[in-house]
């Protein structure tokens, strides 16, 4: 993404964080592939070409199959909350990366707002001609609720 006047790489990098949840949260699944134009979401670490999911059209096919947005609001009913972000930046190099928490919060008819999987996200960026980008996103599941409103699969 393009940098906002006077913004350090951090706070560049901080922003593509958020805006990943800010999407997502809106439903606009379309907005969460283009973040991966020049990167990858790797489902599972360590885990085999099936679980990779490379380029801005992988992406979006991933999270077409795997989100349910639900038809009422156009969204996936959900809350997500990214913290403890640790970022490590190489302005030099181009390079960088985040380590941090997320927590889900979900709520629709059927279910009362309550946390419904809670991890980490590994990250590395990097800069393409002055613009930041994901090079990568590796998701680690550590607590799972109720997935059954979220998710497709």
């Amino acid at each position: 993404m393009p940098a906002a006047p006077g913004a350090d790489s951090a706070r560049v990098i901080e922003n593509l964080v958020h805006t990943y949840a800010e999407r997502i949260d809106a439903g606009d699944l379309d907005g969460v592939a283009e973040l991966f134009t020049h990167g990858r979401i790797h489902g599972v670490e360590g885990g085999g070409p099936e679980t990779v999911f490379e380029g801005r059209d992988a992406v979006r096919r991933l999270y077409a199959a795997t989100t349910r947005v639900h038809e009422e609001t156009g969204t996936p009913r959900t809350h997500h909350v990214t913290t403890n972000l640790i970022l490590e930046v190489d302005d030099e190099s181009g390079t960088a990366t985040c380590r941090s928490r997320f927590t889900v919060l979900q709520a629709t008819e059927a279910l009362a707002l309550q946390p419904i999987i809670a991890g980490r996200y590994h990250d590395t960026f990097h800069r393409i001609d002055g613009s930041w980008w994901f090079e990568s996103r590796t998701m680690h599941v550590d607590l799972v609720g109720d997935l059954s409103h979220h998710l497709l699969i």
